[in-house]
């Protein structure tokens, strides 16, 4: 594969690692028996691992750094990623593998992108049997058997010196787009290698003319291209949503939009399992008691290995990892045809969003450069409670390049494949965080599936007077006063304050994309 990034002569990435020994390619029983082993975990019910990451139980957004250097064509988007010197990359890059060079080290070579052409395959080495583990779940096995082209190294018990490696504290992850290779230091949460992979995707895919984004997808039982793609960050609902046993899931959080329809990034699906419900979702449930999978910082009985998903104490952000095919009726392929319908959730803790809106064209993008929702807790470090943000693409965190080149990609898509664009409220409704209560699963589920089967596109819709949205003005399954959210809540005076509040975010944000859009979809914007 040739992408735009490459210098001449380096294709490959260095892969030079010192260790006492590699051990590569071991299968998902032979890791678990390292890990035991190794006393990084235990064995749980129905053969899973349960594990704890340490001190660091969520990403930390603010450790990471990209590394290359800035030329007259350089694509980076430097204003929203923090950037590290070249000199100390390679500081740490030397630094870490002197560290690692008397420890036994986990190889994996898997594949991203379930469409072989796009397929891209990443050297993974870690330090612990189960992060070798966990990223086998979530990535593939190569169709064939190519040299890795990029290379992730993850060392939890190395700890970064910012002073001496130009980072913020021990924990740091480090890219080079130039070098092809990312560092990983100081931190045990898996999610960060998952995050890294979807960087590098997010960084060569736009070049072949593919949106990468963040988001779950499934399609009908018997028609893969009747497929739909859920927008949104953690903790909105794209696994939950897109898991569900009358439509076969394609992937739960990162995907491809191509020529020729949408595929899986990965092979494997990273849920939340706080308070998960065995009767509202069944199929994530049944994962946390089958082989192989990972259960991340869940506290357990000691003598009956029972998992307690209530209980958040270690952290909010307990987790279940685990390949596509432990949920029943998953995609064999990981692909599908062009969406039909386009969901963007959000989970508004003001409150003022309705469960449900219809978005033309540019609403749809206006909404994604915004991509407001709030952040909820356990996810990051340092979030206890859900705090309101803009996060471009649902997912800036994890872009290398400017949001608008996603926008202009995304819109292209949508125009020609003619998708039902969606807004859902999966955040609050009768009031804000503290004062109403979160939107029911039951009430979003019925809207979804009214969108999925061409219902909802059919009835009546308003025009809600405060963002311009437009809104069912009945659907089934759903009590008529949710539909519009100023009639949930009990005080329309605090309503009205907080939609103001609102609207002043979305118009304070968006100024950062004003000149860089198309004039339609500025003139799409919520207006104050």
């Amino acid at each position: 594969m040739t992408v735009g990034f490459d210098s001449p002569g380096s294709n490959q990435p260095d892969f030079d690692i010192p260790a006492l020994s590699l051990l590569s390619g071991l299968s998902e029983s032979q890791l678990i028996e390292q890990a035991i082993l190794r006393r990084e975990g235990q064995l749980g019910m129905g053969g899973t691992l349960l594990v704890n990451t340490g001190f660091m139980t969520g990403r930390s957004p603010q450790d990471k750094y990209i590394a290359d250097p800035e030329t007259g064509s350089d694509p980076i988007w430097r204003g929203g990623n923090r950037m590290m010197s070249t000199e100390h990359f390679e500081r740490l890059r030397r630094d870490m593998y002197q560290h690692m060079a008397s420890r036994e080290l986990f190889v994996q070579d898997l594949a991203a992108c379930a469409d072989p052409e796009f397929q891209v395959v990443i050297r993974v080495v870690t330090e612990l049997a189960w992060h070798s583990l966990f990223i086998r779940h979530l990535l593939r096995q190569a169709t064939e058997d190519p040299e890795p082209e990029f290379l992730i190294v993850n060392c939890p018990s190395f700890s970064a010196d910012p002073e001496r490696h130009g980072c913020r504290s021990k924990n740091v992850v480090a890219i080079s787009f130039e070098k092809r290779v990312v560092l990983i230091a100081g931190t045990g949460y898996s999610g960060e290698i998952k995050k890294s992979v979807f960087t590098l995707l997010n960084r060569i895919l736009p070049e072949r003319g593919v949106v990468s984004m963040h988001c779950s997808a499934n399609h009908a039982l018997d028609d893969p291209d009747d497929s739909a793609i859920f927008f949104g960050l953690s903790g909105t609902g794209k696994t939950t949503l897109s898991s569900v046993s009358e439509r076969a899931l394609i992937g739960d959080d990162e995907h491809g939009w191509s020529d020729t329809g949408i595929f899986n990034i990965e092979g494997g699906c990273y849920a939340k399992t706080l308070n998960l419900d065995p009767a509202a979702e069944p199929e994530i449930y049944g994962t946390t008691s089958q082989f192989g999978t990972v259960i991340e910082n869940m506290k357990f009985d000691p003598q009956t290995l029972e998992l307690d998903f209530a209980d958040s104490s270690i952290t909010e952000n307990i987790r279940c990892a685990y390949p596509l095919e432990s949920i029943p009726g998953a995609s064999v392929t990981g692909r599908g045809g062009h969406p039909k319908n386009l969901f963007m959730l959000t989970c508004d803790a003001f409150g003022v969003l309705p469960p449900i809106s219809r978005l033309t064209p540019e609403q749809a993008i206006y909404q994604f450069l915004s991509g407001f929702t709030s952040k909820v807790a356990g996810t990051e470090q340092g979030i206890s409670h859900p705090l309101p943000v803009f996060s471009a693409c649902f997912g800036s965190p994890f872009l290398p390049l400017r949001p608008e080149v996603y926008g202009k990609l995304l819109r292209r898509r949508i125009e020609d494949s003619k998708a039902d664009c969606w807004l859902v409220n999966t955040g609050w409704t009768g009031g804000g965080y503290g004062i109403g209560q979160r939107m029911p699963i039951g009430f979003t589920r019925a809207l979804l599936n009214a969108a999925l089967n061409g219902k909802l596109a059919r009835v009546e819709f308003c025009q809600d007077p405060e963002f311009g949205l437009a809104i069912p003005v009945a659907a089934a399954g759903v009590p008529h006063h949710l539909l519009l959210p100023k009639r949930s809540w009990q005080d329309p005076a605090a309503y009205d304050a907080s939609a103001a509040k609102v609207k002043a975010l979305f118009a304070e944000n968006f100024r950062h994309f004003e000149a860089r859009v198309d004039p339609d979809v500025a003139a799409a914007a919520i207006s104050t």
